[in-house]
């Protein structure tokens, strides 16, 4: 048996890629036996397709364009930011981030002569509610506007039904009811305090009256028993409130404001700027509507009001306002006022009207009761305003108080024929008598010898009634005040010549004839009326008013003869004003009764009684007027106005504590 032969190798070299062959060089002989069947090799796997990469060029040019086209979009848009809308937006963001908010200034107080806060600003509240909590889902009662109306109703001020209805939900979306304006502190604490107690009874479930026991259903079924607090939707906004402790003193004085606190009448009105300050400003950063607590804050302080200090004596003006207001009722007149002024200084102490206002409830007053009728009223003075007739007859030299004067019953001159008030015959009275006695043809007669004619006189009567004050204004500059009516002597009318002298045919206020007997009381020297002593600033110093005007009207001799001849008119048993006399002191006076002209006609209707004085007589300190307009109970200034001259100059002399002086009155004749 033959042996097979070994393969032969192969020739030539590898081909590229071939594995080396890792055989043996030569195999043993293969064993004898059955022949094995040839081995089949796995075919080769397949050869993977190579990938083809992108161009990069090309993708980081598109992402170029792309980038170039986003940021081209914003600095086309910071440029239009920064250059052509900066302005505009600046404004814009400042107006949106910043909040200005006015500080309103405090108004300053009005006080008396003393210090007695007369006017003054306290902080107030309106009382609010939202009506919606008071349905019965939020309220858990169906009744709870009727029940709080009633709670609140005596608090407030605020009847039952309105409150009732101003609480009841429409569902208009009226989440908001004002109840009551202007409430004190102590209103608002007394509604917090019992909101408390009743939050603490509902919330340890003691239902009473005003804790009503509800139920109120859960969402398992069942029902639980609560107690509802009908009044947990009231609230409140706080405001500033002017008040005046004392209602009606000195009202038609000081004024009023109006709601939004500025003054419509009186000195509120007159120093409104002063009183009112300067509001300030705060700005500050906010957002969402709330400030922002760490951008800061710019403030602009507000300047508080001033302080305006008066003349007045509030013991004083409350005493003239009792006495004027019952005289005025008693008499069933229309009004009147009295007047307290200081003779030297020029001070009004008091000025009093009737009928008056109280300046915290101006919903009640009478609109025609708001003004200062002793200023704003014109009305002729009558009898009291010889006594510048007879100043000036004694001053030019024409007579004395000793001087005969016959004085028929009655006179003829230019159109009618004058009478006094009472009839008589023919009387022989002196200077001093015809004033004692109020003669009106007396008073005429002695007129007429003022100059050789009768446009010499009228001509010399007309100075002395302006350096009187007469036709001029006092002052004050009070608002609405009247400087009377005095045509000049060439427009007298044919029965002005006659009428004027006694003091018909002219008009005047109440201070400007109180002026007149205070001139007289102060040696001749007329001081002009002051109601305002200074003012205290925001810094607390005190700045005293100018000093008033003086001038001297008649001598000092003049003014002591007028002074003795004034006193017969109280002290005489033949005058006219006995019942101003005081048990003590020497007092100097002076009647008036003169008719009325009706504002409303322009007709005389009525009568305008008077009586103005001054003591102590012989060492005068205070002047004191009364005037009533229109009474029905009698119409004699003697008589009316007299015993309150008395009073309340009586009340006036102890206030000062002025002693009387112990001196007897003048004895000047009456008759010849």
């Amino acid at each position: 048996m033959t042996t097979p032969r070994p393969p032969r190798p192969r020739q030539g070299p590898p081909r590229p890629g071939a594995r080396p062959s890792a055989r043996p060089a030569a195999r043993p002989a293969a064993r004898p036996g059955p022949a094995r069947p040839p081995v089949r090799r796995p075919a080769a796997a397949a050869r993977p397709v190579p990938l083809r990469l992108g161009t990069p060029r090309r993708r980081f040019r598109l992402m170029l364009v792309a980038l170039a086209a986003v940021f081209s979009l914003f600095f086309g848009r910071l440029v239009q930011l920064q250059f052509l809308d900066s302005s505009a937006l600046a404004a814009e963001a400042t107006v949106n981030l910043y909040q200005t908010v006015a500080l309103p200034a405090p108004r300053g107080s009005i006080t008396d002569a003393s210090g007695h806060v007369l006017a003054t600003t306290v902080d107030a509240y309106d009382i609010t509610a939202d009506p919606y909590l008071f349905t019965p889902g939020q309220a858990h009662i169906d009744d709870a506007p009727a029940q709080a109306a009633q709670l609140l109703s005596p608090m407030i001020g605020v009847p039952v039904a309105t409150l009732t209805k101003a609480l009841t939900y429409t569902g208009k979306g009226d989440r908001y009811a004002l109840l009551a304006k202007q409430q004190s502190p102590q209103t608002w604490n007394q509604i917090t305090a019992l909101q408390s107690a009743l939050t603490k009874k509902a919330w340890h479930g003691h239902c009473g009256t005003e804790n009503q026991l509800a139920l109120k259903a859960k969402d398992d079924g069942r029902v639980d028993e609560v107690c509802a607090n009908t009044l947990n939707g009231v609230f409140h906004t706080k405001h500033t409130k002017r008040v005046y402790p004392d209602d009606t003193l000195a009202a038609n004085v000081i004024g009023f404001v109006n709601s939004d606190g500025d003054g419509r009448g009186g000195l509120e009105q007159q120093y409104d700027s002063l009183l009112k300050g300067k509001d300030g400003t705060v700005t500050y950063a906010q957002s969402g509507g709330h400030e922002v607590p760490t951008a800061g804050q710019r403030e602009l302080p507000a300047v508080p009001g001033s302080d305006l200090r008066l003349t007045l004596d509030r013991d004083i003006q409350w005493d003239a306002q009792q006495q004027i207001t019952a005289e005025v009722k008693k008499a069933g007149a229309e009004g009147g006022y009295v007047i307290v002024q200081d003779v030297a200084s020029g001070k009004v102490l008091a000025m009093a009207t009737a009928p008056g206002f109280n300046p915290n409830d101006l919903a009640h007053a009478n609109p025609n009761n708001l003004g200062n009728s002793a200023l704003q009223d014109v009305y002729e003075p009558g009898s009291v305003s010889k006594l510048m007739t007879m100043a000036a007859v004694l001053q030019q030299n024409v007579a004395t108080p000793l001087t005969h004067v016959t004085v028929p019953g009655s006179l003829p001159r230019a159109d009618r024929v004058f009478h006094d008030d009472t009839a008589h015959g023919t009387e022989h009275l002196t200077l001093n008598g015809v004033l004692a006695q109020s003669s009106n043809i007396g008073t005429m007669l002695a007129a007429e010898h003022l100059g050789s004619t009768e446009q010499q006189a009228d001509q010399v009567l007309y100075d002395y009634l302006t350096k009187f004050g007469i036709g001029q204004p006092t002052g004050l500059g009070f608002p609405g005040e009247t400087q009377g009516l005095l045509a000049k002597p060439g427009k007298w009318s044919g029965s002005q010549q006659y009428t004027i002298p006694f003091g018909q045919g002219l008009s005047v206020n109440a201070l400007q004839t109180t002026s007149v007997y205070s001139t007289i009381a102060n040696g001749g020297v007329r001081v002009a009326p002051s109601l305002v002593a200074g003012t205290t600033g925001p810094d607390g110093r005190f700045v005293p008013a100018a000093a008033p005007k003086q001038t001297r009207v008649v001598s000092a001799q003049t003014a002591k003869t007028l002074a003795q001849m004034l006193q017969s008119v109280v002290a005489s048993q033949e005058g006219t004003g006995a019942a101003a006399e005081i048990p003590g002191y020497l007092v100097a006076g002076k009647t008036g009764t003169a008719n009325r002209v009706d504002p409303q006609t322009g007709r005389y209707q009525g009568y305008t009684s008077s009586f103005i004085g001054f003591a102590p007589a012989d060492k005068p300190r205070v002047t004191v007027s009364c005037v009533i307009q229109d009474p029905v109970n009698g119409h004699f200034g003697g008589e009316l106005c007299g015993p309150v001259f008395k009073q309340v100059m009586e009340f006036a002399l102890k206030s000062l504590q002025v002693p009387p002086t112990g001196a007897a009155p003048a004895d000047l004749p009456v008759n010849w």
